[in-house]
């Protein structure tokens, strides 16, 4: 990966989004709920005041608006703080 988060921020992999359907309509990308779910692909070193807890390969619950979406080598990707990680899913 050439992506290194720095301090204490993560890099997350989205889980993909299921595609619903109702009375065999399919809905459009645009309306499928956003994943909460995620793999950890990279860590930052934390800081002075915050260990890192979450690893790579971790899958992580995170918040609806959590992070910032970047695309990279046609992959989607979250870069979002470790505050913003809710939860490990062991």
């Amino acid at each position: 990966m050439n992506i290194l988060p720095l301090a204490d921020r993560v890099l997350i992999s989205p889980a993909a989004a299921e595609e619903v359907t109702k009375a065999g309509i399919i809905i459009p990308d645009s309306s499928k709920e956003k994943p909460l779910k995620g793999t950890v692909i990279a860590t930052g070193n934390g800081t002075k005041d915050e260990e890192m807890v979450v690893k790579a390969g971790d899958t992580v619950l995170y918040g609806k608006y959590a992070g910032t979406e970047i695309e990279f080598e046609g992959e989607k990707y979250l870069i979002m703080r470790q505050s913003d990680v809710l939860a490990i899913v062991k």
